[in-house]
This record gives C-alpha cells, structure tokens and sequence, in this order.
C-alpha cells in the first residue's frame, strides 16, 4: 500500500492529507460486516464514533481538505497506463454506462427522484455516468460524473448549467481520449445505444462503436419494409441449423471452459445495412424466437469484410459477426465492477453532503481498486519469480485459491518490529480476493 500510496504524494500539500489518503483506502479494502461509511471506515463506533479524532480526519480530508480529485484520478490513470499489465490496447473496448443508489435529503448534491436501475424502479438517488475501460482480462473505471436532475437547477432542463447523461458521457468518452486510452470500440446498452446523437458525436470523434438497441426501436417503414430490429431479425432466414440462411453460428467462450453457441446476422433496418455507414447486428441463441434476454440488437459503424466501406480510407478495421459479439459481450465486464465497487470498496456508503466531497469518495474508491489490480499483477509476477527460482516450487500450483505459495522451507517476516504509529494493516490478502472473485466469473469473450 505505502508504494502505490507514494506515487500520489506530490498531489497532497500537507503530510495530513496523505495520511488521510493512506487511511481512507486501507479503510476501504479492509473487510468489514457494515456499511463503509466514515465510522466504519476508522472502526469507531456507529453514531456514537462520529467524534472520533480518526473519523474527523477522514470527514475533514473529504468536505474541507485542499486536494483537487480530478488530478488524483489523473495520476491513478497514469499509472494503468504506464503498466504494461493494465494498459489498454487497441482490441478492448470503453464501456459506457451509470450506476444509481438510494440517497435522502434535499441537501444533497446530485440526489432527486430518477431512474435507478439497480433497483430497477424510480425513486430518491443519485445516478453516476462512468467510463469503464475493458478487454477479456483485466477492467478499471476510467472516469465518473453524477448526473445533476433539473430540479436542482433553476430554469430545470434549460438551465444553461444542466448536461443530461448523454452530454456527460460524450465528455467522459473525450477525457478518456484526451489521457491516451486507445480501444477497438466504444460499447453500451440501449439506453446510449438509442441515441443518434451520441452516436453521431462518437464517429466525429473517430470512435468505432457497438452499441445496443431497443428491440422496438422504430424507424421509418418503407412498404413492406421491417419496421423495428426485431422485425429485421426475423426478415433473415433462417431454416434450422443444418441451413441457417442468413445467419452464422458464432461460439463464445467463457472462463474454465464453459462455451455457448450463438447465431449471429446482419440485418437492414431502413438505411441500416450490411453495407451502409451503421451495420445492424443481431446476435441471438436461437433465430427462430429471438429470446428477449438472449438476444442482442447491435448499431455498429464497423465495416463489414469486404464491403464497399472496408477500405484504406476508413479509420476503422473491418469487424465479422464473431469480432462484433465478442466486442460488446465484454461490456458485461462493468456488471462485476459494479458488484466490486458496491458491495465490497463502499461506493455508495458515503455520509457526506457536497458535490466535492462525493467526487473524492469516488475517486478514491477507484484508487483502491486500481490498487487491487496493482497487487494482483504483483502477486502474479511474485509467483512467478519463486516458481523460477524454487526447484520445488510448480508454476501450474498457484497455491489455495489462485495465491502465489511460498516455497518450502522460507521464512516470511510479517513485521520487523513495532511502528511509530501502529493501527494500520497491509490489506494485500483483500485486494486479491476482491479481484480473483471478478476474474473467475467475466467472460472471456
């Protein structure tokens, strides 16, 4: 911790706020059977430790300290950048998305009455738009802004000052730009997917995107034309899988060998088309009922192999059917984040009021899993380095749950002595679970 840690110190100006920062992840990683809020984060006592000289250091480094949140991520970005383990590359994909969780109180920035979709219902919250950068081995946040509802604002949606989640998310995907991260496409669900505009602004950019659909998403209805994607998926033939027509069969491939076989098609939804600028995809378990939870209706600026758009002069590689699956099933990645970032590092735990103060929690909910992943490659190269230069030693025997072993026969020191200032514990072992647990269940493609 004290080494990922240090790489942040020049952002602080006073020694405070970098014991702070130190105290705040090592609370945030460290197991507990309660919510993480500041109490719980010091382990002081619910409500009655509110006074607590630790608990008032941490409420202090959030609401009052001078430290500047954008500049922290900045760094934790630099670091997954510079790591040759972490960095993206041009195959992955930005994931797009937002996240809501329960929230009281009229006082609180960012909280009204919305659409929360974890709970899948509207009801008092705040909804967070983030970036997430992904490939089928390793995924981190990049970049996250609460969505401010009108009713803060006062001319409501016309208040010069309101941005709807689609204009927070063309700017998070331009930050992500602007810090060098490099991806095959941008990925996300229909509720971005719907949206010419965010598409049009994506391709202005020069972002390949697939992006998901409505299966009742209409457009205009030329004769006997189908009408929405679904209609599009039916019009493709398809005669069993002995003569499939249209469609091709598509296997993905998931952790431990569990492997599904899908179906997937280009379809011609008005000017959408094998062949057009935007390629309608669909990709089903079964074409002849279009299940609704297996099946996906893909908006793709990808060129077909082949087609009059797979050329030199378009910035973008052709992408199959199978290269277009693959794409946005990594988007499930984000899924596992969430559970991580929720139910594990304290996301939505915060006590604190301001717009401030909730983008520090934010972002240092992020360092903490970043420091996560940081660990987990270090523990990977640990056990690689005592498998070369232990005869005993196997690299096919990772030890207990997937943890590098020590060889036979070495000593490990746990501590050399007594600290100036006990109370704080490496939380190396936590950090490994917490991904090993996200890592065992994505998919591989």
């Amino acid at each position: 911790m004290e080494d990922y840690a240090a790489r942040f110190d020049e952002l602080f100006s006073r020694l405070a706020q970098r014991r702070g920062f130190r105290e705040y992840l090592t609370g945030l990683l460290a197991p507990r059977d309660r919510n993480k809020t500041l109490t719980g984060l010091a382990g002081a006592e619910p409500v009655a430790g509110a006074q607590h000289a630790a608990v008032q250091r941490l409420q202090y480094l959030l609401s009052e300290s001078t430290w500047d949140s954008e500049k922290v991520n900045d760094r934790r970005l630099e670091l997954l950048l510079s790591d040759p383990a972490t960095a993206p590359h041009p195959g992955g994909v930005l994931v797009i998305d937002d996240s809501g969780d329960r929230k009281d109180g009229s006082a609180t920035a960012h909280v009204g009455r919305q659409w929360l979709g974890r709970y899948g219902k509207t009801d008092s919250g705040i909804v967070t738009v983030t970036t997430v950068w992904a490939d089928e081995r390793v995924y981190y946040p990049l970049h996250a802004e609460p969505y401010t509802p009108a009713s803060h604002f006062p001319k409501g949606r016309n208040d010069s000052d309101f941005r709807t989640k689609l204009k927070i998310a063309a700017n998070l995907v331009t930050k992500a730009q602007e810090a060098g991260v490099v991806c095959r496409a941008v990925v996300a669900d229909c509720f971005y997917g719907d949206h010419d505009d965010l598409r049009a602004e994506l391709r202005q950019g020069g972002w390949g995107f697939v992006m998901a659909l409505k299966p009742s998403r209409g457009t205009w209805q030329y004769q006997a034309e189908a009408y929405t994607p679904k209609d599009a998926a039916a019009a493709v033939r398809w005669n069993g899988p002995d003569d499939p027509g249209g469609w091709s069969r598509v296997r993905r491939v998931f952790r431990y060998g569990h492997t599904e076989t899908w179906w997937a098609a280009d379809a011609t939804l008005g000017w959408w088309g094998p062949d057009g600028h935007t390629r309608l995809v669909v990709a089903t378990t079964d074409p002849e009922t279009l299940p609704d939870k297996a099946t996906w209706y893909l908006a793709t600026n990808l060129p077909r192999p082949g087609g009059p758009h797979d050329g030199l002069d378009n910035p973008h590689e052709a992408a199959d059917l199978t290269e277009v699956v693959r794409l946005y099933g990594i988007r499930h990645w984000i899924e596992q984040s969430y559970k991580q970032v929720k139910d594990e590092l304290g996301w939505a735990d915060f006590q604190v009021r301001s717009a401030t103060a909730i983008r520090r929690h934010q972002t240092l909910v992020n360092c903490a899993f970043s420091f996560c992943w940081a660990t987990w490659f270090d523990l990977l190269s640990t056990r690689d380095s005592l498998s070369a230069s232990s005869p005993g030693s196997s690299a096919d025997d990772p030890g207990e749950r997937g943890h590098p072993t020590s060889p036979a026969g070495t000593n490990v020191l746990l501590a050399q002595g007594l600290t100036r200032r006990p109370g704080l514990a490496d939380p190396v072992a936590t950090a490994a679970t917490l991904v090993e647990s996200v890592v065992r269940q994505a998919p591989a493609r």
